[in-house]
């Protein structure tokens, strides 16, 4: 351990804090992993990574440092950043060593710590993600160079933090659009090192400059009341252009709205108001022209986002779909909508100050929700796909009716075909297999997710345990409802897994059949998930008949047998 501690330039106390406990400081058993911390730089505004300084000892040589670092630099990166002779090199020279780091991709993922992980002969792409518990696809999408099975060279991971914690990184940009400073990181190994950095997932290396165009500083903290409209003037040709664009969308039923009349009706966009923060901006409470409503403030960079919603809630109106009031194109973006009045779903599930929702409150719930979906993936011209459901998307009105929201996400669908997507967007833990591997987009992409949101309904958990494991393929919460449901007779367990505060108060045969029909929406072959529209069906059956419901005959007969059965 001494050793270690040494050759990274850190010490025993740093090592201890990002391994098991209690490990034999002056033991490292070969081919045990260990971690290390180290900074990760910006090197001469090339590469990430950071620079070792080594003394050389006598009888040391390059091949010798290699392994000291654990192949975590090579002889190609000790000879470039050295002027000694490999084969004669004095003792007490220092030596540069350079070990590479990541920061990730910001449109693959946005975690914060990393590691640096040396290619061993042993491994390969599904040992990895059985090691570091994460899925085999994130790791292939932050790695699409690499070979894992070649038995050298590195590949990056999303790594835990001190506490045992995935970060999630928020950029921080300087006036001149690169990241300011290194941030602390970590490396592992002892022989299987593997190196953990953090840094600014935007910026810090000049092959991702920030769009300067696109970004905009930081509102001052001015006097309420006041509008302070000046720092967050935005360029005035991506303006125009996005008026040119609100103007060629219909916008009959929407009301634009200026910006000092949401100013004023949310006291400057104040703390007081703010109701909520999401992936596109903060949502503020006001009253507006007589009516409550939510207001969405959303930045510039975020005009492709806006300009979706806008165009789908202008075209779609639907009792169980959120009602967009009107929208605002000055200075920033907003949208403008009902006031949904008891929050939604995620926090009536897990928070605190709520009360637990009964279960027939549930199924109405799940009920409402599928309407809202079947509607905009059957009923609509064009027809769409959402693809961003989540038990957070849909708001809870006070008459605990379901309303699906946040349509920034959604894309226009050809009906019968799935359109392939470069850019996977969406929520890990409600995405499907096909639409994180190859970016297909279909119907079964909400099928999906929304099967996830039934399992939630159920047991109350986060579809994700960021604890458990970082797995983008197959949400904790579908994992442990499947390895249940796949047992016979296991009626005991799955009430195991039902949400602790119903206490006894539900149905166990309304609940099983409510997770058979979340088993039959998230199977991995989207071609036997069923439509909307059965599951809207199926969901009215069990609302109506909860205790004399036939699950199989009522699969049976609306053509969902295979389902069921998973064949």
């Amino acid at each position: 351990m001494t050793f270690i501690s040494q050759v990274f330039d850190t010490t025993d106390q740093e090592i201890l804090k990002y391994n098991p406990p209690d490990p034999l400081i002056d033991l490292i058993v070969v081919d045990e992993r260990l971690e290390v911390p180290f900074t990760c730089d910006c090197i001469r505004g090339e590469r990430l990574g950071h620079v070792f300084t080594y003394t050389l000892k006598p009888g040391d040589t390059y091949e010798k440092l290699i392994e000291y670092y654990a192949n975590l630099t090579s002889m190609e990166g000790l000879m470039r950043d050295n002027s000694y002779n490999p084969v004669n090199i004095l003792d007490g020279s220092l030596v540069n060593v350079t070990v590479d780091c990541s920061c990730g991709d910001e449109k693959v993922c946005d975690y914060e710590l990393f590691v640096t992980y040396p290619l061993l002969p042993r491994d390969d792409l599904y040992s990895i993600a059985e090691e570091f518990r994460i899925s085999r696809f994130l790791l292939q999408r932050y790695n699409p160079s690499s070979d894992f099975s070649s038995g050298k060279g590195l590949v990056f991971i999303p790594g835990r933090d001190a506490t045992g914690n995935y970060r999630r990184f928020k950029p921080k940009l300087s006036t001149g659009g690169l990241a300011a400073g290194a941030i602390v990181g970590i490396a592992v190994g002892i022989v299987a090192f593997a190196v953990l950095g953090v840094c600014t997932c935007i910026g810090l290396s000049r092959r991702k400059k920030a769009k300067k165009a696109l970004l905009l500083p930081k509102a001052s903290k001015g006097s309420r009341g006041k509008f302070n409209k000046s720092v967050e003037l935005a360029s005035p040709t991506i303006l125009a252009s996005l008026r040119a664009k609100v103007t060629g969308i219909t916008v009959d039923k929407s009301v634009e709205f200026t910006y000092e009349e949401l100013a004023t009706a949310t006291d400057d966009f104040s703390l007081d108001n703010k109701i909520g923060q999401g992936g596109f901006g903060a949502v503020y409470y006001a009253e507006v022209r007589g009516e409550k409503a939510a207001i969405k403030k959303m930045d510039m960079q975020a005009s492709k986002e806006f300009l979706a919603e806008l165009k789908v809630l202008t075209r779609v109106h639907h009792l169980n779909l959120v009602r967009l009031i009107g929208y605002c194109v000055e200075d920033s973006l907003f949208l403008v909508y009902e006031f949904i009045d008891s929050g939604n779903l995620s926090e009536h599930l897990r928070g605190i100050e709520k009360e637990p929702l009964p279960w027939s409150t549930r199924l109405h719930i799940a009920l409402d929700s599928a309407r809202g979906l079947e509607y905009i993936q059957e009923h609509t011209v064009p027809v769409y796909t959402h693809r961003d459901i989540k038990s957070v998307n849909i708001l809870v009105d006070k008459n605990f009716r379901g309303k699906v929201a946040d349509f920034g996400l959604t894309k226009l669908s050809e009906v019968g075909s799935g359109s392939l997507q470069t850019r996977v967007v969406g929520t890990f833990g409600y995405m499907p297999p096909e639409y994180v591997q190859w970016g297909e987009i279909t119907h079964k992409v909400d099928v999906y997710a929304f099967g996830v949101v039934l399992y939630e309904l159920i047991s109350a958990k986060e579809a994700i345990v960021s604890d458990l494991e970082i797995n983008i393929m197959v949400s904790v919460v579908v994992i442990q409802f499947e390895e249940v449901l796949n047992q016979p007779g296991s009626d005991e367990d799955l009430c195991k897994l039902v949400d602790p505060r119903l206490g006894d108060d539900y149905p166990s045969d309304s609940v099983r059949k409510l997770a058979q029909l979340a088993k039959a929406c998230t199977q991995e072959n989207p071609q036997l998930r069923p439509t909307m529209r059965s599951i809207v069906v199926a969901l009215m059956t069990l609302s109506s008949f909860t205790e004399d419901w036939d699950v199989g005959s009522f699969y049976e007969n609306h053509g969902l047998v295979n389902l069921m059965s998973g064949k």
